[in-house]
């Protein structure tokens, strides 16, 4: 086997991985909001089981050789959807519910801390999709309709966020916001 012949490289594998993410949490995202009439985040599972949690998780494994933390990223969200798709069918109460989004909440919010040296896109991603699986265990919690729209619409947000980063990567479009030069005086030591 020739030796240059990879299974591809982290920048390809981590766009479609972003891609896959960010498809996801819109579709998951927009359901829970219910703004397009009678689409709710039930209608998502079919995304979630194999693009979210399928391609997703294997992007994860294929990032693990280059990456140790998009590698764990991918996988461990892969594992959530996959879970989420496969057991959307399976009745359980509302609390069993509130506690799984709760603990992959504690995975959002790891990788959240964990994406300090990452772009602002990655950041925002795990942060929109910590703040959303909070909001949407809470609500699982109190049976409130009202504040799982709130986290659908933090959802939206992070896929947003994870698509265009994707999509930018490949377009060539801005992925970083602008700066502002330093005043007079001013170092980039201090």
């Amino acid at each position: 086997m020739d030796n240059d012949v990879s299974a591809g490289s982290t920048s390809t594998v981590s766009t479609l991985g972003r891609l896959a993410l960010g498809l996801t949490l819109l579709a998951f995202g927009l359901g829970h909001t219910q703004v397009i009439d009678g689409v709710t985040a039930a209608d998502a599972v079919s995304l979630a089981t194999y693009v979210g949690g399928i391609a997703l998780f294997v992007a994860g494994l294929l990032a693990l050789r280059e990456d140790g933390f998009t590698g764990t990223a991918y996988a461990g969200l892969g594992a959530f959807w996959f879970t989420w798709g496969v057991a959307s069918d399976d009745p359980v109460s509302a609390n069993a519910a509130g506690l799984f989004l709760l603990l992959f909440a504690l995975l959002a919010l790891s990788l959240t801390l964990g994406s300090g040296g990452a772009g602002v896109f990655t950041r925002g991603t795990y942060a929109a999709l910590f703040v959303a699986l909070v909001l949407l265990a809470v609500a699982a919690f109190g049976d409130t309709d009202s504040l799982a729209k709130v986290g659908g619409w933090f959802a939206a947000a992070g896929g947003l966020l994870a698509w265009y980063g994707a999509t930018a990567s490949m377009a060539g479009l801005p992925t970083a916001l602008p700066g502002r030069a330093a005043g007079r005086g001013v170092t980039a030591a201090g």
